[in-house]
This record gives structure tokens, sequence and C-alpha cells, in this order.
């Protein structure tokens, strides 16, 4: 049971809140402006809290607070505090792979690029990231042509100065010769920030460089140099080539887009810098605590930013305006020492790059949802895990969920899809058309629904011929969509069947996530993390869209026929075929009156009550 403080007891101030479990763990981290009103918002009746904050309230045991003294370090106190203790019930944000960066050691004496991933250390320029490491090192060695700085290890370095020869890449030009003073430290430093403006993507001054020296050189008549530095120029070109061009101005700015599922989001990120796309990422997105889009943009942003070393463009484009964006734009402003605007586009060039962005987070949520379905192990994981969380004796190698799906109970559909082994088995699908329920009443639907689907099942067992119907083979686990009110449908018809203890039965709630389970008055909470809760979730969720897809379908025949209906001469069958070879509604209404005459097998007479019947029905709509 939480512990409530007196309301005098907490401060009416900014600073951090956490959420303790009985056993002492962070179990949630937030930030307040006021924390005496924020922490009122949590002791209120759970019916009026949102159904995950719901249960993180009957999962605390007691709350504590850290008070700060303004809003920005709120956010860093609360972003630090989710980073050490993690709690469960807060957002998840995790790279899907840790992504290669291009790090130049600009804090050493003689600095150097190299490849890098994990942890930022300071004293370093870091870009990108890449897609691959050897993006990095082709990019690297055109580079290399055009500024030649040091690629050696510290310990080669110091190999070399003691023996006081340069190595193999001195001589081929590709090293300046730090390592023995064929080069000062102005010069080396000059070209070192070269290359850094390079790969910020200010090329201008660079190219304007090489092109008059290139041009001095020819005009002294020193071909030989004027042809490096050609060279120097062809291998600056092309590098920038690798850099897409999004902009024709030359402005600087992160673009983060987002794509969501009911449980997992992915945002993309761009980092355009002068107009190009320098380096591109993605995070995946633990949806655990109740969140809009709003919130996932201000994780995000704190999780982009929080790292030391990461450089901070004057404006970051986001798909929504996030929580608190001004003390997150404040916060962004303290870390770049200059002012940062956080904007929504809502037109031109930065609209569309945003679309664009928003393409990639939708395929990366698309790729990890796919990566996850096509991984046996995890299938198997989430077998196992199912059986013994439910208190199964086999793991459910096939698994049947059910969902209804109506309009103010109109044409009122069921839906049964079929997993076998982890994977959807669509040739096993069943749409169900509700024959003997009027009115809402989504306890007899299911009821007729389950009820056809199992007297199938012992009709074809009790046959003499081969099991090869549509119904053949029996679900080891049933699953219905819902709480514990269509799980009692779901008993009600095994048992008059005799069939409950042949199979097992659960409902999947929404609201909390929660498995029901016949006879037992408490639902079951699977770990959120869990491959069993995501396989669940993955046919709950294909049931629902298979039932929906169904009863649109058959909603939009009966309006087309509708519309239809009334026409003499003009009878049902009639109608199907006109609406099939026209392409549905909107094909009859944009066809001629000489396109209806011309169907041989339509009556000139009623071909023409259709075409005034369809015209005048349309002027009589718009009129």
């Amino acid at each position: 049971m939480l512990e409530r403080p007196a309301p005098k007891d907490i401060p009416d101030a900014p600073g951090s809140y956490q959420f303790y479990d009985s056993h002492g763990r962070v179990i949630y981290v937030g930030k307040a402006r006021s924390l005496r009103q924020r922490l009122a918002n949590y002791f209120q009746s759970p019916a009026n809290l949102a159904p995950r904050t719901a249960q993180m309230v009957s999962s605390a045991a007691r709350v504590e607070w850290i008070q700060v003294r303004n809003d920005v370090e709120a956010l860093m106190l609360e972003y630090s505090l989710i980073k050490e203790f993690r709690p469960r019930f807060n957002v998840k944000l995790m790279d899907d792979k840790s992504y290669p960066w291009l790090a130049v050691t600009v804090g050493e004496e003689w600095p150097r690029p190299t490849v890098t991933r994990g942890r930022r250390r300071k004293g370093v320029r870091y870009f990108g990231p890449f897609p691959h490491a050897y993006a990095i090192r082709d990019t690297l060695d055109l580079l290399f042509r055009s500024f030649p700085i040091r690629s050696c290890s510290d310990a080669k370095f110091s190999r070399h100065q003691r023996h006081g020869r340069p190595c193999l890449a001195f001589h081929i030009e590709r090293c300046m010769g730090p390592c023995t003073g064929e080069v000062d430290p102005d010069p080396y430093r000059q070209t070192v920030n070269e290359l850094i403006s390079v790969l910020e993507g200010d090329t201008d001054a660079v190219i304007d460089k090489l092109s008059a020296q290139m041009a001095e050189a020819a005009e002294a008549l020193d071909f030989e140099r004027a042809a490096r530095l050609r060279d120097r120029l062809a291998s600056v070109t092309k590098a920038l080539e690798r850099q897409e061009m999004v902009s024709e101005r030359e402005e600087s700015l992160d673009v983060v887009g987002l794509s969501e599922d009911p449980l997992v989001a992915a945002a993309a990120i761009f980092h355009v810098r002068h107009g190009r796309v320098v380096g591109r990422r993605a995070m995946l997105i633990d949806k655990v605590e109740d969140v809009g889009r709003a919130g996932l943009v201000r994780q995000v942003l704190l999780r982009l930013y929080g790292e030391p070393g990461t450089q901070v463009p004057p404006v970051v484009a986001v798909s929504h305006i996030p929580e608190d964006s001004e003390t997150v734009s404040e916060w962004l402003t303290g870390l770049r020492k200059a002012r940062v605007v956080i904007r929504q586009p809502k037109r031109g060039g930065k609209k569309a790059l945003l679309e664009t962005v928003e393409k990639n987070a939708q395929e990366e949520l698309s790729r990890q949802n796919r990566r996850r379905a096509a991984d046996h192990n995890a299938r198997a994981r989430a077998l196992t895990d199912l059986q013994d969380a439910l208190g199964m004796t086999e793991a459910p190698l096939r698994i049947e969920c059910f969902d209804m799906s109506h309009l103010q109970g109109t044409d009122y559909v069921g839906s049964m899809v079929v997993m076998e082994d982890g994977l959807p088995k669509r040739s096993d699908y069943r749409r169900f058309k509700v024959k003997t329920v009027e009115g809402n009443d989504d306890y007899a639907a299911m009821g007729e629904v389950l009820h056809r689907r199992l007297s199938a099942l012992l009709a074809e067992e009790a046959s003499d011929k081969p099991a090869k119907g549509r119904f053949s083979y029996p679900p080891q686990l049933l699953l219905v969509d819902g709480g514990k009110g269509q799980l009692g449908v779901a008993v009600r018809v095994a048992e008059e069947l005799g069939l409950e203890r042949r199979i097992a039965l659960a409902s999947l709630a929404k609201q909390f996530e929660e498995v029901y389970l016949p006879n037992n008055p408490d639902p079951i909470r699977l770990p959120r993390s869990s491959e069993a809760l995501y396989l669940l979730q993955r046919v709950r969720d294909e049931a629902h869209r298979f039932a929906i897809s169904y009863h649109r379908q058959l909603r939009s025949k009966r309006m087309a026929a509708s519309e239809l209906e009334g026409v003499p001469g003009l009878g049902p069958a009639r109608r199907k075929r006109l609406l099939v070879e026209l392409g549905g509604i909107k094909g009859v209404k944009a066809a001629s009156l000489e396109a209806l005459e011309a169907l041989p097998w339509l009556p000139d007479a009623v071909a023409r009550a259709t075409y005034e019947h369809i015209h005048g029905h349309a002027a009589a709509v718009f009129s």
C-alpha cells in the first residue's frame, strides 16, 4: 500500500520524484515544476488514472523526492536517475545496435581520427553515426589523401617517435609525419580543423583553398604539385558525394521522427550539417508508461543530447513538440552555449525531410517486429514461458485467438487467427458473420462464434472421412480478446461441448495487458519485456486487424448495394455482378451511360434506369 505523504510535507518547488516498491527498488522516476501539485495527481482514485499509471501506483510502497533550483536541473536529475536505476515503469530507450562513430581526438597534441563505439569521452569530436564501420573507413580513405593526418595508435606513434623513422603512410603521402617532427603543430592542427570542417559539411572554404592552391601551382608551372592538389580536391568532392544533400540552404539541424504501435515505438534521427545529412541513427522505445508522442519525443531528446560530447545544432525539428518544451530548449541552449529552437515543421522542405525521417522510423519499427517474429530461439522461449506462466502441460504450439467487430450492432463479425510454432498460419484464418445476435451484445456474439468453431471441430472429429476440414485441428490454447467477461463466455461454450479439459482457455485484457485464466480471480501479469507477452499481443492484435478488415468489407458492400436498391430490373445477382465488373460503387458512378449499355448481360432499359438512379441519387446528396 502506497504511503501518502502529507501535502504540507511536499515542497511546492521544482524537483524529481521517485516511486519505490516494497523491496526498495525504484520503479518510476518523474520531474515536476511543482512537486506538490504533480504528486497530488497520483493520490486520486485509480479509476481516474491512466491504466499503466494506476498499475504503477498500485505497485508502489512509498514516494521520495529531490528538490532542485529550477526546471532545467529537475530535467537533468530525472535523466540521470532514469539512467542509473532503469525503473520498470519508465519508457526504455535502447539503440537496436551500437552504431559506429567517426571520432577525432582533438584533445591530444597530435589528433587522429578513429572508428569508435560505445561511451563517449571528453576531448573527442564525434561525427555520424554511420550505418556500418566500413562506411567510415571508406570515407577516411578518401579524406586521408587530402588531409594527411596520423591514423596510427598511440603505441605505434610512440614506437616510431623513439626510432626516429616515420611509417609507410608518410612515404605514400597519407601522413604528415608528426612522430618524427616532419611537421610543426600549427600546420598540423590547421589540417585537422579542415578535416573537421569537411566532416561537419562546411566544405566551401576547403574547396576554395585547394582550388586556389592548384591554380597557383599550375601558374608557377609546378605541374606535379598541381596534380597532387587536383587529386586531393577530387577526393574531397567524392567524399562529399557520400553525404546526401537535403537542403539548398546551408543550414544545420537534427530531425527527429517517430513511429509507434501500442507497445513499442521507434525514433529515427537525421543529423543535417550545412544542408547535408552527415549521420543518422535509430532508437527503439519500450512504452512501459502511459506517454504520448510529445512525451516520447522528450525522452528521445534527453537520450540523444544527454551523452557527453554530443553536438547540439541550432534547430531541432521534431514530429511533435515535446513535453516541457521550454525547459528542454533551455537545457539544449545551455549545452550549446547558444540559442536552440525546437520546431515542428508544417510546410516546405523541412516538412518533406521530416516525412522522410518518419518513414525511416516506420521501417525501423517494422524491421524490429520482423526480426523478433523470425527469431526461432525467441519463439521457442515465448512458447516455453507461456507454458510455464499458464500452467499448461505442454507448450501451446497452436494458438487460436478470437475477436469481434461491429458498428453500433450492424455488420457483426468475428475473426479467428492462428499461430503455429509462434508464426501466423494464414491459411487457417477464418471469418464469421454473426447470424443470431441482434443489437450490441459482444458476449452473445462471441458465444455464437466460439460455439460454431468448436462444434465444427467435434463434427469433423466424428466424421468417418480423413480430417481435412477447415476446423480439423484443436487449439492447444484458445485466446479471446477481452477480460473476465469474454473468458466466461469461452468457459461456458467449452463446458457445453465437453471440451473444457481438452483445450486451455485464456483472455488478454488490453487495458493492463493482463492474462485471465478460468477459476483464477487474479490476473497474470507477464513481464513487459517477455517474449511470451509479445507473442500474445501479436496474435491478439492480428485477430483485431482481421476482424476490422472483414467488418469494413461487409459494410462497404452493404452500403454499395444499398445505393443500387430500387433500380427496376436490377436484382441482387445483377447488382453483385455490376459491382464486381466495374470495381465497386465508385466504378459504377464513374461509368457513362454508353459503358453501362455496352455490358452484354445488362438490358439497355436496366442500364438507363441504373444510370438515372445513380446520378439522380448523387444529385440529391449534393443538392
